[in-house]
């Protein structure tokens, strides 16, 4: 029975004597899979409890930018489909972005151990297996772990995702955009936690509430909130995840010098307490790369692919506006080349509107144990296409560990058809590596002098509290007129050449002729003054309100 190499580009041979010994249904399922060009292979046409090597079911390489969702109970083998589909994208020449919750993916970096499990699987489902791990490289938030450390400044953050962290409602949430746009406005960077303690303080003061007026006020109860959410947050530690240096998600991007894609493995276990703060920076990982990337359409192959794990948690209790962004970043990031998988537990916990984008599917085992389970299931059944083949209700009930229901889109853009399939055994280590392994990992990584010792520059905190430390300015005396300054002398009896020397000094003085007197009016001075700090910084925010930087 004819087998594939993993990495192959090339669709595993269906010959006809092969195909023929596979029942009707099953070959006319095997049919929507024969792609011509680059696949992933994920195994193979299950019916009846019977996998036929014969009938791949494979994923085409160029619609992984139409995102995707890998859904299914705790237990059912999600973890190892995101390992497979990650290693084969890897040596595809593909980088690969991991969110490691249970701290059990940093083996995708080490080759796997052979077992008699693992043979049999390879041989259920026609794998040609081999022990190979991936380039990987990893991270964690804030260097709270062993990884990299991965960090975003709070104006690159912006207010929207904040807000998020915070649980903050709509009205908090509009108060804190007033903070940034005035931050924005008056150049005080906000780097890290403290800089945006520091100007709400100020702002609810009474110099603060005097510069405010015009763009808006921001009240005593509403500042006095949105404080004690920040100190709830830096006290339970997550104010080591803003800061300096801030990760460039440009470094996602990178392969080896071999040629395959880095799988990029951001390590989770040490913030699972605060779920939303996480969940939130992967989605400012996302709006960041769509703001850098340029427009490239569909590419044979996508830049990145980025697995957003617990993806229930992004979507829980957030805001209207919040929601619209998510939506419309996932959209609109397929034209960058970049592919998003949602993985979740069943497709209800993502937002229809979401769920809509999402074109390849993956499904492992649900459980209709209670009443609300059984609404679930009904309601993942009328997400997939109608089959022939199957009863889905009862399949997706019936499935084991490291089986799914597959339907993706073909090379074409179409869906293929519902395949209950028997998922390949991945090739790396299923399982973490050594901590001793991962350390050296860290250690040798070329990231790692880039982004391991936090910085602290000047910003909003320093500048206001030199502001307050200064002490108010007494009037200046005017200076009695001398000589020279009374106006009968200078226009009388002072010598006509000292005269047109004096008026040229003070013509240069105030800038020349008309400019000068232009540039002497204080409306235009505070206009010049605010040009320049804006032209200076540039500053401009995204559908997440994050800013937009210059690299």
């Amino acid at each position: 029975m004819p087998t594939a190499e993993p990495s192959s580009t090339e669709p595993p041979s269906v010959g006809p004597p092969s195909v023929a010994l596979v029942p009707p249904a099953v070959r006319a399922i095997a049919e929507g899979y024969a792609f011509t060009g680059p696949a992933l292979d994920l195994g193979a046409v299950l019916l009846d409890g019977t996998a036929y090597p014969a009938a791949p079911v494979r994923i085409p390489l160029g619609v992984l930018n139409r995102h995707g969702l890998v859904a299914g109970a705790t237990g059912t083998g999600k973890t190892k489909t995101l390992q497979l589909i990650a290693e084969q994208l890897s040596a595809q020449g593909v980088p690969v972005f991991l969110a490691d919750i249970k701290g059990d993916v940093s083996g995708i970096a080490a080759p796997g151990a052979p077992s008699e499990r693992t043979t049999a699987r390879a041989a259920e489902v026609g794998q040609s297996w081999s022990a190979r791990g991936c380039p990987a490289d990893f991270f964690s938030l804030g260097g709270q772990g062993t990884g990299i450390p991965m960090r975003a400044t709070v104006t690159s953050f912006g207010p929207l995702l904040l807000a998020k962290v915070l649980d903050l409602n709509e009205t908090q949430e509009s108060s804190l955009g007033l903070v940034f746009h005035y931050a924005d406005r008056r150049g005080l960077e906000l780097y890290d936690l403290k800089d945006l303690t520091a100007v709400i303080t100020f702002l609810t003061s009474p110099e603060g509430k005097e510069e405010l007026k015009g763009i808006g006020g921001l009240s005593a109860a509403t500042a006095g909130v949105i404080l004690r959410s920040l100190t709830m947050l830096e006290n339970e530690g997550a104010g080591a995840f803003f800061g300096e240096p801030e990760f460039d998600t440009a470094e996602l991007l990178r392969t080896a010098a071999d040629g395959r894609g880095v799988v990029s493995v951001l390590e989770l276990p040490a913030v699972q307490d605060r779920p939303r703060l996480f969940s939130t920076f992967l989605m400012w990982l996302l709006a960041d790369l769509y703001q850098e990337l340029p427009e490239v359409g569909d590419l044979d192959k996508p830049k990145l692919v980025f697995f957003f794990d617990e993806a229930h948690l992004l979507f829980k209790g957030a805001s209207k506006s919040f929601l619209e962004a998510i939506t419309q970043t996932v959209r609109l990031i397929r034209s960058k080349g970049v592919g998003i998988f949602f993985v979740t537990q069943t497709p209800k916990d993502v937002p229809a509107d979401v769920l809509a984008q999402l074109g390849n599917r993956v499904q492992h085992a649900l459980r209709a144990f209670t009443p609300d389970d059984a609404k679930a299931l009904k309601a993942t059944v009328s997400t997939f296409p109608k089959s022939p083949a199957y009863d889905l209700g009862e399949v997706l009930t019936s499935l084991g560990t490291g089986e799914a229901v597959v339907t993706v889109l073909s090379e074409k853009g179409a869906p293929t058809p519902v395949a209950a399939t028997r998922l390949r055994a991945p090739q790396s280590l299923m399982g973490p590596v050594e901590p001793a392994a991962l350390r050296a990992a860290v250690d040798g990584s070329e990231l790692t002098a880039r982004y391991r010792d936090a910085i602290d520059r000047e910003s909003a905190y320093e500048k206001l509290a030199a502001r307050a430390a200064r002490p108010q300015a007494e009037p200046v005396a005017e200076p009695a007129p001398g000589p020279s300054d009374d106006p009968a002398r200078s226009s009388g009896s002072e010598p006509a050449p000292r005269q047109e020397k004096r008026e040229k000094e003070k013509e240069r003085e105030d800038g020349g002729g008309l400019l000068g007197s232009l540039l002497s009016n204080p409306a235009i001075k505070s206009f010049a003054r605010s040009a320049g700090t804006q032209l200076g910084r540039e500053i401009s925010r995204s559908l997440f309100g994050t800013s937009r930087r210059r690299r």
